[in-house]
């Protein structure tokens, strides 16, 4: 059954992305009056935060707020181009620096699991390694893998609140502020919907893989 849910996770992950970069590239031809990095500038003015710059990185949907240097990081293409895409994704990054600086609590749980998560993810490879070849003999280092793993597991699902309330943050401010109309509106909220997704796909696929570990540990 874990390995059919895997297979499910790993054929809705391609749909997903692949829906999410045709979703992106035809809302990217739909023109507003302002480029991504206007709207982020605009949108953390008016959320009172001006200790956050926004800088242009190079990379397709490479964007991410940055809470440890306070930096929203927009790729090219969103720092740049006056379309509602772009709007969309500046406006979600800012979501993050918004949580930041209210102390939106998911947010603060996913930052607090960081350094523990890093820590996991160098070693569960090795421990996985060992625990299947000791696998007869004790499953202490299997049980040891399935831990650092339920920590990337854990990450997963923490994110997906995170995810979900920046981008409702995105699209009411996008609206409230009238850089979204209402025709482009839904188009921006259907683009975060299918970047949302990806993160649940990640979040459904790690638990699949927990379980799946768990499992040979208990047989």
């Amino acid at each position: 059954m874990i390995y059919i849910i895997m297979i499910a996770v790993m054929v809705a992950s391609a749909i997903v992305q692949s829906v999410l970069n045709r979703r992106f590239e035809k809302y990217s031809k739909v023109r507003i009056g302002m480029t991504g990095a206007e709207v982020a500038e605009r949108m953390l003015m008016a959320h009172g935060i001006h200790d956050v710059s926004v800088s242009c990185i190079p990379g397709t949907l490479t964007d991410h707020y940055d809470p440890t240097k306070k930096q929203l990081n927009l790729s090219e293409a969103v720092y740049r181009m006056p379309s509602v895409a772009a709007a969309a994704v500046a406006a979600h990054e800012c979501g993050h620096a918004v949580q930041h600086a209210t102390g939106y609590a998911p947010l603060r749980l996913r930052s607090a699991l960081v350094p523990f998560v890093n820590f996991a993810s160098k070693w569960v490879s090795w421990a996985l390694l060992l625990g299947i070849l000791l696998i007869q003999i004790t499953s202490a280092p299997l049980w040891i893998a399935i831990i650092l793993f339920g920590a990337s597991t854990l990450f997963s699902l923490v994110t997906l609140p995170v995810e979900i309330n920046a981008s409702r943050r995105a699209v009411a401010w996008l609206s409230d502020a009238g850089i979204t109309t209402y025709e482009t509106k839904p188009m921006a909220q259907d683009a975060l919907k299918w970047a949302a997704y990806t993160y649940v796909i990640a979040a459904l696929g790690s638990l699949a893989t927990l379980l799946y570990y768990i499992g040979i540990a208990r047989d």
